[in-house]
C-alpha cells in the first residue's frame, strides 16, 4: 500500500484540488482518500457542521462520505474516482487520538491519500507534496515543520509585484527538490502525475 500525502502552507491554495487532481488521473490505484479537518477552523468534529464550540463530548469524529454530489471535499474526491473517502475531524494538538482508528479503516485499502500536514506526526508516507502559493501571507506551522520532508514541491506561478508575501520563511528546506508550477486552473499537471506514478513503482519494486 503507497500512502501519498498532500499537505500545504496554508488554507484555500488548492490542496483539496490537488488531490481530486491526482485521483482522477490516478484512477486505477483505487485510492482511498483522507482529508483531515483539526478543530478550530470553525468545524465541529462531531457533525461537520460550521460552529466554533470546543466542549469535551466530540474531541475526534471520523465519518466516510457517501455522497458523490460533488458538494463537501470528500464527496469530490468520490467524484474524481476514489474508491472511498474518509474525513476525520479533532479538535486541536488531539490528533494523535483518532490514528488508532483511522489506521484501522484504513488496513485494507490498496492506496491512501491524505490532505494534511499534521499527520505526518504520526505516519511516514512514500510521498509528500507541498503546496505553496506565493501570494498567501499565511503560513501554518506544520507546513514549516515538516517543509523538508517533501519529496516535491507544487508552486503557484506568478509572484505579485511585491514577491513572495511569507515573512521570515525559508524555502532551504526544499531547495534541491522537484518543484512543479502550476497555473490554476489547472491544479495537477501531466508533469505531477507522472512523478507521483514513477514514485509509487519505486516503492512497489523496492518491496
Amino acid at each position: 500500500m503507497a500512502i501519498v500525502v498532500i499537505g500545504g502552507h496554508s488554507r484555500s491554495v488548492g490542496k483539496t484540488s490537488v488531490v481530486a487532481g491526482l485521483i482522477s488521473a490516478l484512477r486505477e490505484y483505487d485510492w482511498t482518500a483522507v482529508k483531515i479537518t483539526q478543530y478550530g477552523h470553525g468545524v465541529c468534529s462531531a457533525n461537520g457542521a460550521p460552529c466554533d464550540c470546543a466542549t469535551t463530548d466530540h474531541t475526534w469524529a471520523i465519518t466516510e462520505e457517501k455522497d458523490r454530489g460533488g458538494e463537501s471535499d470528500t464527496s469530490r474526491f468520490l467524484v474524481a474516482g476514489a474508491a472511498r473517502a474518509l474525513w476525520v475531524r479533532t479538535e486541536q494538538g488531539r490528533l494523535a487520538e483518532a490514528m488508532p482508528s483511522l489506521r484501522q479503516r484504513l488496513e485494507h485499502s490498496r492506496h491512501v491519500m491524505v490532505e494534511s500536514n499534521s499527520v505526518l506526526k504520526f505516519l511516514r508516507p512514500d510521498l509528500y507534496l507541498t503546496v505553496l502559493d506565493p501570494g498567501t501571507e499565511d503560513f501554518k506551522n506544520s507546513a514549516r515543520e515538516f517543509l523538508d520532508r517533501a519529496g516535491a514541491v507544487i508552486l503557484h506561478d506568478g509572484l505579485h509585484a511585491g514577491g513572495s508575501a511569507w515573512q521570515g520563511v525559508s524555502l532551504k528546506p526544499v531547495a534541491e527538490r522537484p518543484v512543479f508550477r502550476i497555473s490554476p486552473p489547472p491544479y495537477v499537471t501531466a508533469e505531477i502525475v507522472e512523478f507521483v506514478r514513477s514514485r509509487i513503482a519505486e516503492m512497489a519494486a523496492e518491496n
